[in-house]
């Protein structure tokens, strides 16, 4: 695996189809990406193990994470049981992996709690995960599973964008050494109607959605756009390449909108 979670990844909620799931995983991987992002949620982890061994990019170059849902949060090691453990194995089974780089908890809900770090520990140690991750975690949640777990916690995937700047949580991240990765890093296309980003793509001559990625970027912070457009996954590596100005970077700071877009009931208290 990279040593470090690549800089910008594929995201593939919604995208269920086999075909379009497959199609998507290997024009990202062919445009340049190394990181792709599921979940057991997503119910595409097969699809995306596909892509991977179909494409030409070798296993050890591609981070792979996904994520547990929240009905496979409990762990009793005395009990057989769809549980975090075995679920992590299954998904990995299904991606047609080794070695998961990255296991998020993907909300801190229903039976989350001490039993889910145990796994993720056991999971580490068996050499199933190279790393674990949360997601969706406040940064007191944050901050306790860092303390408790003896796996490696790198990452808390976050909703961010530039109307949700995220900005306690990435001083948190930053604090602790850890990445902080972004979902919805386009506000579900929110993003491309704001003034001042449309005002940088047009300086730059170049996509909203590049400079609502290359702002997140500029922030440290990785963004995990979903697409299954291959045009569109193109253009979003693009924002590798795109420099923003002090002044650029200004401008978008000074939205003063905000808005979340991702508020599920079992949402911990933001």
């Amino acid at each position: 695996m990279p040593d470090e979670i690549p800089r910008i990844g594929l995201g593939t909620w919604q995208n269920k189809e086999r075909e379009p799931c497959v199609d998507a995983v290997l024009a990202a991987l062919d445009a340049g990406y190394r990181h792709i992002d599921t979940a057991q949620a997503y119910g595409n982890e097969r699809h995306v193990g596909e892509g991977l061994s179909r494409s030409d990019v070798p296993r050890d170059e591609v981070f792979v994470a996904t994520k547990l849902w929240n009905n496979n949060l409990s762990y009793d090691e005395s009990i057989t049981q769809d549980d975090a453990y075995i679920g992590a194995k299954r998904s990995a089974e299904l991606l047609g992996v080794d070695t998961i780089d990255l296991l998020y908890v993907h909300w801190p809900a229903e039976d989350y709690g001490d039993g889910t770090l145990e796994a993720l520990d056991k999971l580490y140690d068996e050499g199933v995960i190279e790393a674990a991750g949360v997601s969706n975690f406040t940064p007191e949640l944050l901050r306790e599973a860092y303390d408790k777990l003896d796996a490696p916690l790198i990452a808390n995937q976050v909703e961010t964008h530039p109307l949700l700047p995220q900005d306690e949580m990435l001083s948190v991240t930053d604090e602790l050494g850890i990445d902080l990765v972004a979902y919805s890093p386009l506000g579900r296309g929110g993003v491309f109607d704001v003034p001042e980003i449309q005002e940088v793509a047009e300086k730059h001559d170049v996509s909203e959605a590049q400079v609502s990625l290359a702002w997140l970027l500029e922030r440290g912070v990785k963004p995990i756009p979903k697409s299954a457009d291959p045009e569109h996954i193109r253009d979003n590596y693009g924002a590798l390449d795109l420099e923003l100005d002090d002044e650029d970077i200004e401008a978008i700071d000074s939205i003063g909108e905000r808005e979340r877009l991702i508020d599920p009931e079992f949402a911990p208290d933001w």
